[in-house]
This record gives structure tokens, C-alpha cells and sequence, in this order.
């Protein structure tokens, strides 16, 4: 049996939703190690954008500890800075944005910035949206990454860092003034949650082998919708796809994190 860590997971999954002739709109840590594995395996032709400028690079020289690493630019097509990549968004021209956070809620609501009943002095802070909220709002689609805690799939978050789908309610986005359509998925190391159309809540569409529906449940606060044709199992990874995923974080800067289980 092929052996894997949580985050080798979530990478490697990840991946596999990223379609090839597609853009990618992408942050620190993760979701380079995803969207680099796509573009060795199934997507070669995917385009990748960083938060500080270069558009289509061709990552040659080791994995960027940051998106303002200089080797985050290497080979781009364009380095058209911050503000002219947020443009980019707004424009409807990126098809996936990576996000992640602290906190999200059945709606995909994800908090990045705070925990407690005071904003000004609250019991943690985080680094706050960075980029992601521009990614929430704009791009075409967004893929939510986090480990499954309890603690972090919250009945109700303590702060709307990244905008999800509001309250649920029809056409909130749209009345909210951001274009994109919102969060598609949500990854974590064990299952794989997707949005009903409809109600706009959280729907479990894939569970890791060895856990049950029930165990998932066990892991969030509130109740997911599941699929009437039922969950799907995830996908593991080959050993081929574990090479080229610790190949591309040799020195284990994102991969060897732990999860509280």
C-alpha cells in the first residue's frame, strides 16, 4: 500500500480538478504543489498566475517559498504586477483561484482574519485575506483548501474574511457586485466537498478510504447535504504522482505539517 501524509492528500487531490488550457490563480504553499503536480501530469498546459506579478511562468528553479520568490517569475509570460493581476480577476479571465483559512461555514464563507466576539481584541489573529478575497470575489471558480477540524467547519465563523455564497439566499453574489461564481470545492485531507445549486450549502461528494460518512460528520460542526447517488471514494495517489509531488517540495516546507486529529 502506497503511504501518503494529509498534505501529500490535499495537494494531490487538488490536482486532479484543475483541467489542462485552463487559468490558475495561485497561492503560498499547497496550491503551488497542486497546480505545478497538474501541469507535470494531466494539465501541461495550464497557466499560472502569482499574487505579486508573473503570469505563465515555467517554475525550472525549485519550489517559490512565497509569491513574491523571485523564481515564482521564472520564464513568465508577463510580470504585470499586483494590481494589474487583480485586474485580471475582475475581468473574468482566471478560471480557478486557490484559497484557504482558518474558519469556513456551510455557505464556503471562509474566515482568514480572527478569532473571538471583539475584532480589536480578539483571542487569535490570523494574517487576514492577503489576495483570497480578490480570488473569492472574482475568479471563476474557487477551490477551498483546509484540513477537517471541527474547529474549522464552523456552524457560524467568527469573521467573512473570503466571500463564499453569503447566506445561501438567491443571487447573493450578484447582489453582493462580485462576479464569480463562487466556491466549487472544498479539499481536505479525507473528503471532498462540492456546493448544491440550489440551497448553496456544503455537499460531501468523496470520502477518503478507511473513513465512513458518519466519521466525516463527526469532523463539522453542522450537517453536509450528500448526493442522493451517494458519496464516491477518493482517489489515492500513485507512487508516481508522490515522486513528482515531493520532488517539487523537497525540502518538506508545506508537506510535513501536522493536522490535529
Amino acid at each position: 500500500m502506497v503511504e501518503y501524509n494529509p498534505y501529500e492528500m490535499i495537494a494531490y487531490t487538488s490536482s486532479k480538478l484543475l483541467e489542462d488550457k485552463t487559468t490558475v490563480f495561485i497561492g503560498t504553499g499547497l496550491p503551488m504543489i497542486a497546480a505545478l503536480h497538474a501541469q507535470r501530469t494531466h494539465a501541461p498546459n495550464t497557466v499560472l498566475l502569482f499574487e505579486a506579478g508573473p503570469v505563465g511562468p515555467i517554475l525550472e528553479l525549485g519550489l517559490p517559498i512565497s509569491v513574491g520568490d523571485t523564481r515564482a517569475g521564472i520564464k513568465s509570460c508577463m510580470m504585470k504586477g499586483l494590481c494589474m493581476v487583480f485586474e485580471l480577476t475582475q475581468r473574468g479571465f482566471i478560471d480557478y483561484g486557490f484559497i484557504g483559512g482558518a474558519e469556513i461555514d456551510q455557505y464556503g464563507n471562509v474566515n482568514a482574519t480572527m478569532i473571538g466576539n471583539d475584532y480589536f481584541h480578539p483571542s487569535v489573529r490570523f494574517p487576514g485575506s492577503g489576495g483570497a478575497g480578490h480570488m473569492a470575489a472574482n475568479c471563476e471558480r474557487t477551490i477551498i483548501i483546509m484540513p477537517l477540524e471541527k474547529r474549522r467547519f464552523c456552524e457560524k465563523i467568527h469573521f467573512v474574511t473570503n466571500i463564499g455564497h453569503g447566506d445561501g439566499t438567491a443571487e447573493y453574489r450578484k447582489r453582493a457586485g462580485v462576479p464569480g461564481k463562487g466556491p466549487w470545492r472544498v479539499v481536505t485531507h479525507i473528503a471532498v466537498f462540492g456546493f448544491d445549486e440550489t440551497s448553496k450549502k456544503m455537499m460531501l461528494l468523496e470520502v477518503a478510504a478507511g473513513y465512513t460518512v458518519e466519521d466525516i460528520r463527526g469532523k463539522m460542526e453542522f450537517e453536509p447535504l450528500i448526493p442522493k447517488e451517494g458519496v464516491k471514494p477518493m482517489s489515492e495517489p500513485t507512487p508516481k504522482d508522490l515522486r513528482i509531488i515531493r520532488e517539487i517540495d523537497q525540502e518538506g516546507l508545506f508537506l510535513k505539517r501536522r493536522i490535529n486529529e
